[in-house]
């Protein structure tokens, strides 16, 4: 990379970090007014940005773009109105920097407390999801952030789009457009002739970036794990594990099944794997089979299960680790819940497990000894980025127990406290 390449880097995230303390110091009032104004401001453009779709749709059709990256890119005017809604939630939800805590530390002797504070500069790196970038933006502006974003070259018109809604509603509330930058495209010759910069160029290096977020199919996201010397926040989908206890309801283990498949557009928490002990009746299992089939599932399972059942594809040892982002269940038969444990603790993704019984033993043995940010016990992990009814939270995506800021993606997470100690 050039030095004039390195030089437009370094003024782009410095300037992102400028507009960051600007956006920090602005009362809650104006922050939640931004996003008023951006959900209306997307319902005044809304032609221009499925249009701005539609070309982007087809470019990738053309290109040989996976059907699930297109699942993932496609705009409706029904996404849309519900990032509007999630929006206008966002604008009359509580100050997250308002939040005032005394200190727990037994080494702070003088008086003082903590208080919230923004993080300063988030970096997005995303395929598709071209509404993304605006949730996140929304995001960041509730919690007093900067936000520099760095999508894929199949959503080029759609974030040429989005990134001119953003700058338009930051013009109107007097704030500069360097609190929100996008990135070029990797594959894409810049108007100078030098090429764009790649995810390393953004990630390997010392800059101000408070933490990266990547999003996309699981490729990407290790990708930018294995590259970055930023913190950074390794959002997960799919290969969720469930256990059906000899006790559990088939029923409920159909239904959990079903639902997690569900979200829109990606089933971030979707069951994928499915555990059980050979005490399971056979009648209880192909009817779990036949209704799963029904709903457009294929079915695999380990060798013992393949070796009983043709029906099933046999499960290669690699997938058992790996999500199938695609209505794909896999079953494996094991021991007991301790060894659906060590299973589940070895395999999983960390971020949603699930547990179908009846015994409250074993759901307290379950919750203890499982591994994962999220647990759910008899209920649908179905995930969705606007949860329904009071006190519903918005979510950007799920991160596994590991992370430094596991589960749910949200407002907290963009958010950290300091420590204000103070003598009168």
């Amino acid at each position: 990379m050039d030095a004039a390449q390195r030089f437009d880097l370094n003024t782009t995230v410095h300037q992102a970090q400028i507009a960051s303390q600007k956006l920090a110091q602005l009362p809650h009032q104006d922050r939640s007014q931004l996003l008023r104004s951006l959900a209306q401001t997307l319902q005044d453009r809304q032609d221009d940005l499925l249009e701005a779709n539609t070309m982007d749709l087809e470019v990738s059709r053309e290109l040989g773009v996976p059907a699930i990256v297109l699942n993932w890119l496609k705009l409706a005017p029904e996404r849309l109105q519900t990032l509007s809604l999630m929006l206008e939630r966002l604008a009359v939800a509580a100050d997250p920097l308002a939040t005032v805590m005394l200190p727990q530390s037994a080494f702070i002797v003088a008086p003082g407390y903590a208080q919230s504070t923004p993080r300063g500069v988030i970096a997005l790196i995303y395929e598709a999801f071209p509404d993304l970038g605006l949730l996140l933006a929304g995001m960041c502006w509730k919690t007093g952030n900067a936000l520099l974003l760095k999508g894929g070259v199949e959503t080029q018109h759609s974030n040429q789009v989005g990134i001119e809604l953003l700058h338009t509603v930051l013009a109107q509330g007097d704030l500069p457009p360097t609190c929100v930058q996008f990135i070029a495209c990797d594959d894409l010759q810049s108007a100078s002739g030098h090429r764009n910069l790649t995810i390393a160029d953004l990630v390997a290096r010392e800059l101000p970036i408070d933490f990266v977020i990547p999003y996309g199919r699981p490729s990407l996201v290790q990708q930018v794990v294995q590259q970055s010397t930023l913190p950074t926040l390794k959002p997960v989908m799919g290969n969720c594990y469930l256990f059906w206890s000899d006790s559990g309801s088939m029923e409920v283990a159909r239904t959990m099944i079903i639902n997690s498949h569900q979200g829109a557009p990606d089933a971030v928490n979707a069951i994928e794997k499915v555990l059980l002990t050979p005490n399971i009746k056979q009648s209880r299992l192909t009817l779990l089979w036949s209704s799963l089939k029904e709903k457009g599932f294929e079915l695999r399972g380990d060798a013992t299960l393949a070796a009983e059942f043709p029906e099933l594809i046999l499960a290669t040892k690699e997938e058992w680790q790996q999500p199938y982002l695609q209505k794909i269940i896999a079953f494996r038969v094991v021991d007991d819940l301790a060894d659906a444990l060590n299973w589940i603790n070895r395999h999983s993704s960390h971020h949603a497990d699930c547990l179908v019984t009846d015994s409250y033993q074993d759901s307290q043995q379950f919750v203890q000894g499982v591994h994962s940010a999220q647990v759910f016990i008899n209920t649908s992990p179905q995930f969705a980025r606007q949860s329904s009814g009071p006190g519903g939270s918005l979510a950007l995506g799920m991160s596994p127990v590991n992370s430094f800021a596991p589960g749910v993606i949200s407002l907290a997470t963009l958010i950290t406290t300091k420590q204000i100690i103070q003598t009168a």
